[in-house]
């Protein structure tokens, strides 16, 4: 005699195995998932400097007008540099991009606060100096980029 189930009982269980299976497919394929947060916090460091006309901040220094220059003679132009970084930094002077090329033979930039360290935050008044040759020829306008660099103390 042969055991039968009534097709009520077979019906669940056939449901039943494909719920699991359903379940397991949808699992295998990423469908069903869960997830956790978990907070982080931490500071990026950043080495900026700005520089400005005022000792607010506010007027960003974008251009340098150096004026008509006489052989043999130096200009002076001031402005502020803020260290808007993190990090203290000690700050450098860098001249690039002459034009005429040959215009960095005849002229040399400096300043007052060559390796000067700049608490983060602080400001420091800043003066440049362009120094033009008495042997300058040839030249009758020029220009260059003033790079500040702050560097990681």
């Amino acid at each position: 005699m042969a055991f039968q189930l009534p097709s009520k009982v077979l019906g669940v269980a056939v449901l039943g195995v494909l719920v699991l299976v359903g379940a397991t497919v949808l699992t295998s394929l990423g469908l069903l998932s869960s997830s956790r947060t978990v907070q982080s916090h931490g500071a990026v460091k950043t080495v900026n400097v700005g520089a400005y006309w005022n000792s607010g901040c506010t007027n960003a220094t974008t251009m340098i007008d150096w004026g008509l220059l006489s052989p043999g003679t130096a200009a002076n132009v001031s402005f502020y540099i803020r260290n808007e970084g993190n990090l203290p930094v000690r700050l450098g002077l860098t001249a690039q991009n002459w034009s005429p090329a040959n215009a960095s033979g005849y002229m040399s930039l400096s300043w007052n606060s060559e390796g000067t360290v700049l608490p983060v935050g602080n400001v420091t008044l800043a003066t440049l100096t362009l120094n033009v040759s008495s042997s300058i020829s040839g030249i009758t306008s020029f220009s260059f980029d003033v790079v500040i660099v702050g560097s990681e103390q």
